[in-house]
């Protein structure tokens, strides 16, 4: 075996032993006891290294005290104004800051994790070890969360032992340091994994520090939202917590075992080693991509003519969708249902008058588009419903398909909400099936298969089927995506705004006078 310079020979004399058989190797014990080996190693050389540790080391034991004499100054700030709470609660925000930097800084360890050393050239000897990839992948994501969190749970225990012996009105309560503590876990979780997949798929350390925007900036934005929730919850005092913020640090766990398995999947050595420059070739790109947009079969036959494309290539990616049709009409159920329980108990009911006649609302019905929509209500409902389901379908593509399951069943929560209040005030809902149905017989399957292909693109990556690479895939999500908007959901939205503005009101009108 030809080492390079650059590499440890004792880790190679502990690693070259590791040549178990298959049966041992797939054991758990066996697995995390080979990735271990690989994690001891890397732990020690970044602590070796005084450029990686300095920074670490100074952000942990004085940032605590900036943190605390800002609290101190902005408490007694707001002192003059009589509002102690909100400076007060600057308490569990700096202390939420204090882990956050850290991590932020040292993010670094895990950006140079894969193509660090390829680019050292101390990668090839570790890579031809007898390490199975999920090992070697295991062993390397851990030692590059190790270091940052350990910095983090430091800075974040000096700063609480500053609190301890500081004359503030207002003491977190225990439960919500430790909300924060695990705040910071999943943060530096979700910005390590999503870094180490960076660095597993890139070919140079520059092109990796340009992507990690894509992982800074999202969780910065979602400090901004942690930190509004801590200054504005009501239950902030709560002994059991801020409720949004279990909310949070559970999906953020979701997040991170997805690039965990996405990380796992899409690491190959072979790869790893043989691309030397990452090349776009956007003419091959469009060409495959119209290519499967006309296929009518797996095989990429183009269809014939248009009444074929409909035919067959649209029931095609319709059946691709796969799992994520049911799935995504159990979502919109689930929140139809949530809405009217939530305005049937909750504290939010909208106390409707009761006992009016809806003859006026009858006669006047004809025109309520003309208020929601400004000019051309058939442009106007259109447009809407673009936009949400193309915001939608991007958020997916970022978020492994959960945000078009956020951002689409929110119509159907709201949906449900207002059938309760409706309930609650004594009228009868029934005018709300020709309200809804009347358009919502196209719309909704509409609206159906575009959340549903865009939690495909989304959720793809973290399992490609077969032996189709990650790339292909997607790029087979993608062209699935395609494909339903240019045949199905541009088409449908059209006909059911033209429905909603024509035809729905006068629907409407005829059943609340009859």
């Amino acid at each position: 075996m030809n080492t390079s310079a650059n590499q440890p020979l004792d880790t190679l004399d502990v690693l070259v032993p590791l040549a178990y058989g298959p049966d041992e190797r797939s054991s758990l014990r066996r697995t995390l006891s080979n990735a271990l080996i690989v994690t001891r190693r890397e732990v020690r050389d970044s602590v070796r290294d005084w450029r990686i540790m300095g920074p670490i080391l100074l952000l942990t034991f004085l940032f605590p005290f900036f943190a605390q004499f800002v609290a101190g100054r902005f408490s007694s700030y707001l002192e003059g104004f009589g509002a102690e709470i909100l400076g007060d609660r600057t308490v569990p925000f700096l202390l939420m800051v204090v882990g956050f930097f850290p991590i932020s800084i040292s993010l670094v360890i895990a950006l140079e994790t894969f193509v660090g050393e390829k680019e050292r050239r101390s990668l090839e000897p570790l890579l031809s070890t007898p390490l199975t990839n999920t090992e070697l992948y295991i062993g390397k994501t851990l030692s590059a969360i190790l270091p940052p969190l350990l910095a983090s749970y430091a800075g974040m225990s000096v700063y609480l032992l500053f609190l301890m012996g500081a004359e503030t009105v207002w003491k977190p309560p225990a439960l919500l340091i430790v909300q924060i503590f695990l705040l910071t876990t999943v943060q530096g979780l979700v910005m390590i994994t999503g870094a180490v997949v960076v660095s597993s798929q890139t070919t140079s350390t520059r092109a990796a520090n340009l992507l990690a925007s894509f992982i800074i900036i999202p969780v910065t934005v979602l400090i901004w939202i942690e930190s509004a929730i801590m200054f504005l919850a009501p239950d902030a005092e709560s002994a059991g917590g801020i409720g949004a913020l279990w909310a949070l640090i559970a999906g953020m766990m979701i997040v991170v075992l997805l690039l965990l398995r996405v990380g796992n999947s899409t690491f190959n050595r072979e790869e790893l080693l043989g691309k030397s420059l990452d090349s776009i070739n956007l003419r091959a790109f469009f060409r495959r991509l119209w290519t499967g947009v006309r296929a009518v079969d797996e095989s990429g036959t183009p269809a014939r003519n248009l009444l074929e494309w409909y035919r067959r290539s649209i029931p095609l990616s319709i059946r691709r969708l796969g799992a994520a049709l049911p799935i995504t009409v159990a979502v919109f159920l689930l929140a139809l249902i949530g809405g009217f329980i939530f305005g049937m108990v909750g504290p939010w009911q909208l106390n409707l008058p009761q006992g009016l006649s809806l003859d006026a609302a009858a006669t006047s019905i004809d025109s309520y588009t003309g208020i929601l929509f400004q000019g051309n209500a058939i442009v106007g409902i259109f447009m809407q419903n673009w936009r949400v389901l193309s915001l939608a379908s991007a958020l997916a593509v970022f978020t492994f398909g959960a945000g078009a399951l956020i951002l689409t069943p929110a119509t159907y929560l709201i949906l449900g909400f207002l059938i309760s209040q409706i309930v609650l005030a004594g009228y009868s809902p029934a005018f709300i099936v020709p309200a809804v149905l009347t358009h919502g017989i196209i719309e909704i399957p509409v609206i159906v298969i575009a959340t549903a292909a865009a939690l495909k693109l989304g959720a793809v990556i973290t399992r490609p089927s077969g032996n189709v690479t990650v790339g292909g895939a997607w790029s087979a999500a993608l062209t699935d995506v395609v494909k339903l908007w240019l045949g199905v959901l541009l088409p449908g939205l059209l006909l059911a705004a033209m429905l909603e503005a024509l035809v729905t009101p006068i629907v409407v009108a005829a059943f609340i006078s009859a």
